[in-house]
Order: C-alpha cells, then sequence, then structure tokens
C-alpha cells in the first residue's frame, strides 16, 4: 500500500482552481476574514478596490463567500512571493478563467518563473549590497581600534 504522501501532490494557492462550494452558503463578517488571514480591515477594503475581492455588501456591512476565502489565498500567496497587483489580477483571472487546465498551468508557470528571475537577480544584488557594507564596517572598525581622528 503507498503512503498518501507519496501519492499527493501539493497544490500552491497560485494554482488553483479557486474552488466555490455551492453547498456552503456560510459568509465570513470583514472583521472574521480579517481573523482567518492574519491581515487588516483596511487590507481586504484596499482589495476590495482593487476589484480582487468582491464581497457580497448588505448596507453598509460585507459578507465574503467561498470565492472570496480561495481569491483570498491566491492573494496571499502571490503577495507573499512579490507579485504586483496587476499579476495578482493575471493569476485570479487565469484560475477562474475557462480555459484548460494544462494551459492555465503553463500561464501561471510562465508569472511565476517571471518572478523568479526577478527575485534571483534581487538576491544577487543584496548578496553585493552586504559584502560592501562588511567592507565598510570592517574599515571602520579597523579606524576605530587604531585611534584615529577624523
Amino acid at each position: 500500500m503507498l503512503k498518501l504522501s507519496e501519492t499527493s501532490v501539493a497544490v500552491p494557492d497560485l494554482a488553483g482552481p479557486i474552488r466555490i462550494d455551492s453547498s456552503d452558503d456560510a459568509k465570513l463578517s470583514i472583521a472574521e476574514m480579517a481573523d482567518t488571514f492574519g491581515v487588516t480591515l483596511r487590507a481586504l477594503r484596499f482589495y476590495e478596490e482593487k476589484g480582487l475581492l468582491n464581497p457580497e455588501r448588505r448596507g453598509a456591512r460585507r459578507h465574503y463567500g467561498p470565492r472570496d476565502v480561495g481569491r483570498m489565498r491566491v492573494i496571499l500567496q502571490a503577495k507573499r512571493v512579490g507579485l504586483t497587483l496587476t499579476e495578482i489580477r493575471e493569476v485570479i483571472s487565469l484560475v477562474e478563467g475557462k480555459q484548460a487546465r494544462e494551459t492555465q498551468l503553463k500561464a501561471l508557470r510562465e508569472i511565476c518563473a517571471r518572478q523568479d528571475e526577478i527575485l534571483k537577480e534581487q538576491q544577487a544584488q543584496i548578496v553585493e549590497q552586504v559584502d560592501e557594507m562588511t567592507g565598510v564596517l570592517d574599515a571602520l572598525d579597523n579606524l576605530i581600534k587604531s585611534g584615529a581622528k577624523a
């Protein structure tokens, strides 16, 4: 018998699809949504303003359904890897789109590969900056130890 870990594949939130359970009519208030995801109310309003979330409105109250919960998972993972709002919107469009799953995954992989290149470039720049700063600190330490006057 195979172990579950050998047969299952971890699916990143970015790869969706954003599942909607039509039998689940539960809605989260804005406070519950914020608590669930560890974000501020302001962040949720910002994502709504940018068109990334679309809660049901009852008067001044917002109610988040399963689609918004799924979208929020995608938004947060995309944000963690450094995608822009435009790219996040593109990811949501892809995972909610009608294209074949393979087409969706290839497009998502391209977005992620571009971001991976950007992050690796940033990492190299940070390594250079750290090396430069280490040299500056070493030089300052040597000046301090030698009693050099400014």
